[in-house]
Order: structure tokens, then sequence, then C-alpha cells
């Protein structure tokens, strides 16, 4: 039940230790507060995963990308700290979970882009999910960048001073709160996280900066797979495909130390693939953290 102080999209958290009831106040901007992790992969299970479900599945294929995706949804899921956010002084806890990415449309440099977004649902499975990316992928390459690219669209026709001014009195309304549904419909400034695969181009994973526009919190950058040596106890050295992930959080959401475990959880999901086939809600069986 919406309650007085809630939004369209979250409720309000009314509980929030004293630090955090703070932090907004004297660290207003979400870009201001960006937190770096970097974490390494070891790909050695996920890259068997994805053969035998590839193997399995004639149609559109698995990929890495796929197994970032659902394994960072389902963190949201179990970790909810993470899809709370900041704005207008308050800290909101979401009412669902999202992620967002572009698409490129042509691997040109003219090409142009469209915007995929994906809502989960606490019961969605990587083949749920995998379903959802189709779809989300085939409509940005067909030509439909999404609710928020066609609202764009929208002002790009209008004289300039107009679009302008209507621009400017948005940007007014949502750093107070005041927000429109219809306007943040597909805009992934209002997704859970937002993601770039940069390994798709080929690039390391580097970091992707925040955005004062909207309630995005995390951005997650995933760079190219490469081999790259592991260590075990005795020093004895393996050559192993790998991946780093690089993540940009809002410390204000969360401590340091809820940040590792959710972290520690993401890097355990992608080395035991497995855990994905079951629903975001379920937690993994062999994962020892309460």
């Amino acid at each position: 039940m919406r309650r007085l102080g809630d939004r369209f999209d979250a409720r309000l958290i009314r509980d929030v230790d004293s630090i955090h009831f703070l932090m907004p106040f004297i660290y207003p901007r979400r870009a201001d507060n960006e937190g770096y992790i970097k974490e390494t992969i070891d790909l050695t299970e996920a890259m068997k995963f994805l053969e035998k479900k590839n193997a399995e599945n004639d149609g559109y294929h698995y990929t890495m990308f796929q197994l970032v995706l659902t394994a960072i949804l389902k963190i949201l899921v179990l970790r909810p700290q993470l899809n709370r956010f900041i704005a207008n002084g308050s800290m909101y806890q979401r009412n669902r979970i999202s992620a967002a990415f572009t698409v490129k449309r042509k691997f040109e440099d003219t090409g142009d882009e469209g915007l995929a977004f994906i809502s989960g649902l606490r019961v969605d499975t990587l083949d749920t999910i995998h379903q959802k990316m189709y779809e989300q992928i085939y409509q940005a390459r067909k030509g439909s960048g999404g609710d928020a690219v066609d609202t764009i669209n929208i002002f790009k026709k209008l004289p300039r001073f107009i679009g302008r001014t209507i621009i400017r009195f948005i940007c007014f309304l949502e750093r107070h709160g005041i927000v429109f549904e219809s306007l943040t419909e597909g805009d992934p400034g209002y997704a859970s996280v937002m993601l770039s695969n940069l390994g798709s181009i080929g690039m390391k994973a580097g970091y992707h900066h925040l955005s004062n526009w909207g309630t995005n919190s995390i951005f997650v950058v995933i760079g190219k797979m490469e081999k790259r040596p592991f260590y075990d106890q005795d020093g004895k050295v393996d050559m192993r495909m790998s991946v780093d992930l690089g993540l940009t959080v809002d410390e204000r959401i969360a401590d340091g130390y809820y940040y590792s475990k959710s972290v520690k959880l993401l890097k355990y999901l992608l080395e035991h693939p497995q855990e994905l086939d079951r629903r975001l809600e379920e937690k993994p069986k062999m994962h020892k953290e309460k």
C-alpha cells in the first residue's frame, strides 16, 4: 500500500540509520559519491556451462553477457539494499528490479544505438532473462529504440528554444523528486543497474560514471574475455579464461561491508553458473555466507 512520502516507483525508507540519513544532505549529488570496485571472474565453469546450454539450444545463443546480467539481477533480489537510490534528499527502495544497456544497431562508426530495458521478476531464471533479452535486442536492432528514445525524438522535432525550455523544466522537477512515470518508463537512468559490454568491441573493463539524472545507483562495465594466470595455495599457476568487471556504485546506499558481501556473491554466481538456472529469489545452495 502506497504511503505518504512514497514514489510511484519506490517506497520511502523510514527507518534509515542516522549516518545514512545525513549523507544525502552532506553529499547531495550522486555523481560526487562514486565508489569503484573491480572483480576478476574465473570463467572456466561458465564457458563449459554456456557450451552445454547452446548445444541444447538451436535458436538465440546464450552468451556471457546474459550470465552477467542474470547474476546481477539475482544479487539485486538477494541483496535488496543494492536496489535503493537517493532522490531529493531521501532514500528509497525500488518496487522492481531492472537492467538497461545500449544496443549497437550496426558495428560501424556511424551506426546509431538503441536502448534495451529488462524488468526482472523474482521467479525469473537465466532462461526467461535470455528470452527477454532476445526480444529487447531484436526490437532495438529493428529500429525501435524504446520509450526513452521515442520521447527524445519528440524533443528533437521541436524548435530548439522550446525543447530547451521544456527539458530545463523537466530537469527542475526531476531534481525535486517530481517525475512523470510516462517519461521514466524505459529510461536507463531509472534502471536498478546499467551495463556496458566493452568486451563485445574488444576493450578491457573500465569504470563508467553515474549520473545525477534519474535514480540509477550501479553501473557495471564488462571487459573482454582473456586468459590470465591463476595461482593455487601452493603457488602453482594455471592459465584460465577470465573477465574483469568494473562496478561504479553510489556509496551512500550501503556500506563497504554490504558491498563486499554482494560482490563476493556475484563472483560466486558467475563461477557456479548452474545457480542461474534457479529462480532469482532462490539462495545459492553452496553459498556459505548468511
